[in-house]
């Protein structure tokens, strides 16, 4: 697997990946209705990446300040994995090529925001990596079905 930085050439394939996972709402705080332009836009304004095989790009990611100001020295990075590529290991790639990417960036922490507490394999990836739970938001995210689940913020100084 190859990590790279983000090229416009890649919008459709970064898009086919987004689309779904937006779409389902069950784990990103995104409208389920965004459009392809403003989903990539919300993607790429920051340093984003894809991940590719021989079978193409498998996956994307982007790093960003997670706050201005102040608080512009701990990151935050949101992953997603093209469907039918999960199991693979695909995620753990590239989060670790993310914390060693934000650690040249001059961050000095990860922080992720809004982990659904639903979503237990990222929960699993992210804690065997070294983060840890520093908070929990209760009924944070109501899910497509209407019921609402919990979510984490997860932290690792780098």
């Amino acid at each position: 697997m190859h990590i790279r930085p983000f090229e416009p050439a890649d919008a459709e394939a970064v898009w086919a990946m987004l689309k779904p996972v937006f779409r389902a709402s069950e784990t990103y705080a995104i409208d389920p209705g965004i459009s392809r332009e403003a989903a990539l836009a919300y993607w790429t304004n920051a340093r984003s990446y894809v991940a590719e095989t021989e079978e193409g790009l498998v996956g994307t990611f982007y790093i960003r300040p997670n706050q201005h100001g102040g608080g512009n020295h701990v990151c935050n990075c949101g992953y997603i994995t093209r469907r039918g590529s999960e199991g693979q290991g695909i995620a753990r790639a590239m989060l670790t090529f993310s914390l060693e990417e934000a650690k040249a960036l001059g961050f000095e922490a990860m922080q992720y925001n809004l982990v659904l507490a639903t979503n237990t394999r990222a929960i699993e990836t992210w804690l065997r990596a070294g983060f840890a739970e520093i908070g929990r938001i209760p009924r944070a995210f109501r899910l497509r079905d209407g019921a609402y689940t919990d979510a984490l913020i997860l932290h690792k100084f780098l």
